[in-house]
């Protein structure tokens, strides 16, 4: 199995780098590589917040397959930090072109079950 290595690029500039395989989720990076991500995943991938909310590059963002459902289009219209190439992380599933992927980790978390 191929392992996939992404960054995850906080606001303060730290780089943090996990990998997973193929069909993992990039929840399932954070969580398996025990990245420290403050309140990333809090629900666990049920869509049921917007704390792995990630913001992707453009040319990446249109490169991803599945597209967001309307059920987390609903969490990501509570995340903090929205933009138009903003995803959940529990929702984006690791593929071989995704090996090197950068994306930018949103300076708070905003968790809708706490509201």
């Amino acid at each position: 199995m191929v392992s996939i290595s992404v960054t995850f690029v906080t606001s303060d500039g730290k780089r943090i780098t996990g990998s997973g395989k193929e069909g993992d989720s990039l929840l399932d990076v954070v969580v398996n590589n025990d990245l420290d991500l403050d309140g990333f995943g809090a629900c666990e991938g049920t869509l049921a917040c917007s704390t792995c909310h990630l913001i992707f590059k453009g040319q990446d963002f249109s490169r991803i397959k599945d597209k967001a459902t309307d059920e987390e289009l609903d969490m990501l219209d509570l995340a903090f930090g929205l933009c138009d190439t903003s995803r959940l992380g529990c929702q984006v599933i690791l593929t071989k072109w995704m090996n090197g992927l950068e994306v930018e980790v949103p300076d708070s978390v905003n968790d809708v079950r706490t509201n």
